[in-house]
């Protein structure tokens, strides 16, 4: 035990208690013994390269490349995504992508290149490989975005045991990392070493916390001559060490920027797609999967709450929020509302009628919304773990014996998500949960996670998974483990309400996590850093691909002060999934509890948040087709714009608002980066040309937003209908935007509206494109 695990060997015995944390000290030693005896120490290795090449197989999209110790397989796809594996391995199987991979592009063919080389050549990117197994990704122009160099990788001389493996990359010397799921130090990635496994902070993280609940090795990079997104498609724990590049300022020695990935398992398989950052996610999506449409409902304001309090806390909050005049969509249990926290469960004591509280609160708008563990108590009795023990479907160790871990409830076991038959057996008991009045679900602590003293609190690496038949041990499934329950329960809700779309959000995941469902931040630490986390993560998961996504106002620890709650409250309102919490041993999260002033500034947060549901859900239903993110990098649209790649204090919200949170105690005005063209003040009207800086208002009372000139924007109007709020277009030049009504919770595929602005003697024209009747009130903004 080094110094870090006496110091969480502490916190744990003071955070959960000294009973728990005693078999939390057992536990620790308990999986020391299992992994010692599980897995197999690792003996004398060798290293590997590639060799030169000894032969080619070229093939529709790319082809074969053979050198004296490993193939490279390559495929250019219909899509512009390129893909390429050493080991002659192809894109499946794969956790990540939705299907099987998407057709190749028949025009692309291996070609010789110079120097002995070979190169593919598509529409949209040329792949180049030298003799010796260096791959360049150039733009059709021919610059090198991406050289990486020939990789290297350990393999065991004899016994058992995969590669251990690394690829360094260089990219130009003015580029900028970004992704890598989402990182609390902000949404551009320092130089460093980034961790690739989903974790448990042990309470709550800030800026320095790393790694996260939710890593995934999807990095973006971002320079002057263009943008493209790496994929390495390995769920084994690794690292990613980046440095940044420096330009010489004139004298030709430039720096490139470099990342050096190590994955303690393969195989080597790498994505990248080349283009605008919209077409980029647009191809990967089409990798991954759609994200999946929330209910419309969700799209609203949400207010968590542990559950201690019973059904008459929960209905002294709802009351609240309403004799206040406040917004509330839904309300969310912790685990103090499940009977001893037996997950699938409810306290009768404390709800004696969980069925009607749910009627009342859908009576008022509001829908309940039930914590998932995947944490199950092993005890005599507990029908979901005697279901479970009768099915076969939880994790072992090696000697086949179940594997057990400390959770909320105590001794526990955990289902295997990595089976297809677990995972519809899991699925099973959601089922049960609507009738009982629960119309959603947060997966919590699915890193998995199990209370340890000292040590990672997860299971033993040995511990052995299903892994869709391969097998394997939690080495290998741990990172997509998440993934697997959000698959068991978006399909488990199908399957029982095959008429609505599901509403899951989980802390942990992998790529490919928003076919299911979105993610939160987290248990971030109460504090001015933890609200500027809070954006950073929203930013970064939302570039990987997972558009739904918002931290818990206030901060999951403490008590914030009335001036950081408000702040927080007010980004909130502008983040995809807006929900206030009442953690465990935190302090209360509704806005009356912070003085009359902070409730009158909240009040309009709030009202403002339900005026923009429609545009919300727009953003909601473009993002399922497009993959584009509502939260977006204020380098969004213009990437080249390199002091937009190094702001982040602000973010755009869709095509038409800018915002630009408060992040700091104390400030009555902000410096806010435009991007190019005329951008309004959404309060005074005042208008801002840019590419350039501006220095706006922000009092206690609002956070600065500005409008895109000549925006389209879908509002709720005062009757409760839809209404288009437009601003004029700049001079000379045209406008719009996009407006999808809302069809509501079902399946119904709704048509995208497109709508132009231009100014026409002397007035501002509304025209649907098509022709036609606009078919909404129009109001226009004076500015």
């Amino acid at each position: 035990m080094d110094g870090r695990d006496l110091w969480r060997s502490v916190k744990t015995v003071g955070s959960v208690g000294p009973a728990r944390g005693l078999r939390a000290l057992r536990a620790a030693l308990r999986r020391q013994r299992t992994d010692a005896v599980g897995l197999t120490v690792r003996g004398a290795e060798r290293a590997r390269v590639p060799g030169g090449v000894t032969g080619v197989e070229s093939g529709p999209g790319g082809g074969v490349i053979r050198f004296a110790r490993s193939d490279l397989r390559i495929l250019v796809t219909t899509t512009g995504a390129v893909f390429w594996g050493w080991d002659g391995v192809g894109p499946q199987p794969s956790y990540a992508l939705s299907g099987a991979a998407p057709e190749a592009d028949p025009r692309a063919m291996l070609e010789p290149d110079k120097d002995g080389g070979w190169r593919v050549v598509s529409e949209r990117v040329t792949l180049a490989v030298s003799r010796s197994g260096a791959v360049e990704v150039r733009t059709p122009g021919g610059v090198v975005l991406r050289r990486d160099l020939p990789p290297r990788w350990w393999e065991p001389v004899a016994g058992e045991g995969g590669a251990r493996w690394v690829q360094r990359s260089e990219v130009a010397a003015d580029a900028r990392f970004f992704g890598l799921g989402g990182r609390a130090g902000g949404p551009r990635l320092r130089g460093g070493v980034y961790r690739l496994w989903n974790s448990d902070p042990g309470g709550s993280s800030g800026p320095g916390g790393d790694p996260p609940h939710l890593t995934m090795p999807v990095q973006w990079v971002v320079a002057d001559a263009g943008t493209h997104l790496v994929f390495h498609d390995t769920t084994w724990d690794g690292t990613v060490r980046l440095r940044e590049g420096e330009e010489g300022a004139g004298s030709g020695h430039d720096r490139a920027g470099a990342s050096e990935l190590r994955a303690d398992g393969g195989p080597l398989r790498c994505w990248v797609v080349v283009g605008s950052p919209a077409r980029v996610l647009h191809a990967w999506v089409s990798l991954t999967g759609a994200p999946a449409v929330p209910p419309s409902w969700a799209l609203g304001h949400h207010h968590a709450t542990p559950g201690s309090g019973g059904a008459e806390e929960v209905r002294r909050v709802v009351a609240g929020y309403r004799s206040r005049g406040l917004p509330l969509d839904a309300v969310h249990l912790g685990v103090d509302h499940l009977d001893g926290r037996r997950v699938f469960t409810v306290d009768e004591a404390r709800f004696p009628d969980v069925e009607g509280l749910a009627r009342d609160l859908a009576d008022d708008g509001v829908r309940l919304v039930s914590i998932v563990d995947p944490a199950v108590k092993a005890e005599p009795g507990n029908a979901v773990h005697e279901s479970g023990r009768a099915a076969d479907v939880f994790v072992r160790d090696g000697a086949g014996r179940p594997v057990t871990g400390t959770g909320w409830a105590g001794e526990s076991v955990y289902p295997d998500f990595t089976d297809a038959r677990v995972r519809a057996w899991w699925g099973g008991w959601y089922g049960e949960r609507p009738a009982r009045g629960f119309a959603g679900f947060w997966h919590d602590r699915n890193e998995p996670v199990a209370f340890v003293a000292f040590g990672e609190a997860t299971l033993p690496r040995s511990a052995r998974h299903a892994l869709e038949g391969r097998g394997g041990d939690h080495r290998e499934a741990h990172n997509v483990y998440a993934l697997g329950m959000a698959r068991a329960g978006y399909e488990g809700l199908l399957r029982s309400r095959p008429g609505e779309r599901p509403f899951l959000f989980s802390r942990s995941g992998w790529a490919g996590l928003q076919r299911y469902g979105g993610t939160w931040s987290g248990d971030v630490a109460t504090g001015w850093a933890g609200l500027r986390a809070s954006l950073s993560l929203v930013i970064g998961t939302g570039l990987c691909g997972v558009p739904y996504s918002g931290p818990d106002v206030g901060g999951s620890t403490g008590d914030p002060s009335p001036e950081l709650y408000l702040r927080w409250l007010q980004l909130g309102a502008y983040m995809p999934l807006f929900r206030t919490r009442s953690a465990s041993r935190a302090g209360r999260r509704e806005p009356w509890e912070f003085g009359p002033q902070v409730l009158g500034h909240a009040r309009e947060a709030l009202l403002e948040r339900r005026r923009l549901s429609p545009y919300f859900v727009t953003l909601a239903r473009l993002a399922s087709r497009t993959g584009a993110p509502y939260v977006r990098p204020l380098w969004w649209g213009a990437p080249e714009d390199r002091a937009a790649r190094e702001c982040e204090d602000a973010f755009l919200l869709g095509d038409a608002l800018l915002v630009a949170p408060v992040l700091e105690p104390g400030a009555d005005r902000r410096a806010v980066r435009l991007p190019k063209g005329l951008w309004y003040d959404a309060v005074t009207g005042a208008g801002f040309s840019g590419p350039g800086q501006a220095l706006v208002d922000a009092p206690l009372s609002r956070v600065p937003v500005l409008v895109r000139a000549g925006a389209v924007l879908p509002v709720r109007g005062a009757d409760g209908g839809l209404e288009l709020e437009v601003w004029p277009p700049a001079r000379g030049r045209a406008g719009g935007g996009l407006v999808v009504a809302d069809p509501g919770d079902g399946w119904d595929v709704p048509e995208v509206q497109r709508f132009t602005t231009r100014v026409r003697d002397g007035r501002v024209v509304v025209e649907r494109e098509g022709g036609g009747p606009v078919g909404y009130p129009v109001r226009l903004r004076e500015v």
